[in-house]
């Protein structure tokens, strides 16, 4: 039995850390996902905890859908949110026990992943855009980058008119020969979403994504039914069955799971075997550079269906501001367009201390005078 005996969380309202010891004293350190993180771990200890304090996490496929049943009446994005935070610190404890990054404990091993330097705004001019972009190429040696399309769930608006007309051959013309990706998040209908669709192929661009309202698979499948580009998507899907589906109507070509906001590595890796059996890669969103990003990079180098790169912010403090000094030092770097997963055991990072003294604090424990741990006879 590998029972679960105290739960901590260190949490601001945007980054929420979560320490799980076990009965034998083993400790490893995962997150909840960015935003709301507060809430997030208000739900943790309320909605999760109980659920797991005293359970043996040995399966932990069992252990999250055993929470997943028992708070069956909050099947939506923070519950998941929560439930990653107790998944991702028990493989911190493996591989900490086992004196092994998570790669190596999930079937890969520490190397280098290919990176994409991903924008997140649309705020800026396309030539502005450009001239970053270009900028980052020669310092860092990105050959891939994903930009913005439309406006977020913009029900068929840009960011201001002609953007995305703009954009679409100004990154083409600086970047001649790197791989171009771009993201709508939910934006456009059917119609649109075609013809914008058509725009990238004229300009050689390689990743489409999220083009229709991401609930709406019928109309993403019909995108990508309509196009030779890859239309890519599911960042934003938290229960399993939406994944079988979505894979099994092919509604697009390349899966696209956040480890966060789906509930953990655990049931990320069942996502990656339904793609595989499926014959689909995974290209999964991690955008921002809290521990999403070092998940997704030990992911990334054990799965076989990995696709073909990493996401890697590329945002400042300007945009991200609470992203910065959280480990003892960052597991980030990019060194020839290629991002590095050290031979660190766990997953490679120490949490600040300093951080950690400044954020809200709480606990969760087993009873110490319980008289039997949970399926125990009594």
């Amino acid at each position: 039995m590998d029972r679960i005996a105290r739960i901590d969380s260190f949490t601001t309202r945007d980054v929420g850390f979560v320490r799980v010891t076990m009965e034998d004293g083993a400790e490893g350190w995962g997150q909840v996902s960015t935003y709301h993180a507060d809430i997030t771990c208000t739900v943790l200890h309320r909605q999760v905890a109980p659920w797991v304090l005293g359970r043996d996490a040995t399966d932990l496929d069992d252990l999250m859908d055993w929470v997943t049943e028992r708070e069956h009446k909050f099947p939506g994005s923070y519950l998941r949110r929560a439930m990653g935070g107790v998944d991702t610190a028990i493989w911190d404890m493996r591989g900490k026990r086992a004196g092994l990054p998570v790669a190596s404990l999930i079937g890969g091993q520490p190397g280098r992943v290919r990176a994409y330097a991903s924008s997140m705004r649309r705020d800026i001019t396309p030539e502005d855009e450009a001239e970053r972009l270009t900028r980052l190429a020669g310092e860092h040696g990105y050959t891939a980058f994903k930009v913005r399309a439309g406006s977020e769930v913009g029900r068929d608006r840009d960011e201001w008119p002609g953007r995305t007309e703009a954009v679409i051959p100004a990154i083409r013309r600086a970047l001649p020969e790197a791989d171009l990706l771009i993201d709508a998040n939910s934006c456009y209908s059917v119609p649109r979403a075609i013809e914008v669709g058509r725009m990238l192929e004229d300009n050689g661009f390689c990743h489409y994504e999220e083009p229709c309202p991401y609930w709406d698979l019928d109309a993403t499948k019909a995108v990508t039914d309509a196009l030779d580009i890859d239309v890519t998507g599911g960042e934003q899907d938290c229960q399993l069955s939406t994944w079988k589906r979505m894979i099994d109507m092919r509604a697009v070509d390349v899966v696209q799971p956040d480890i966060m906001y789906l509930g953990g590595l655990s049931r990320t890796l069942r996502v990656a075997r339904m793609a595989e059996a499926a014959g689909l890669p995974v290209t999964p969103h991690c955008a921002n550079l809290s521990m999403v990003t070092l998940f997704t990079l030990h992911l990334m180098r054990a799965i076989p269906n990995a696709g073909r790169y990493l996401e890697f912010a590329i945002e400042g403090p300007e945009y991200y501001p609470w992203q910065y000094d959280l480990f003892t030092a960052s597991p980030y770097r990019i060194e020839d367009g290629h991002a590095i997963l050290s031979d660190a055991p766990g997953w490679g990072v120490e949490i600040n201390p300093e951080w950690l003294s400044r954020a809200e604090a709480r606990s969760s424990a087993w009873p110490q005078d319980a008289a039997h741990w949970p399926g125990e006879e009594g």
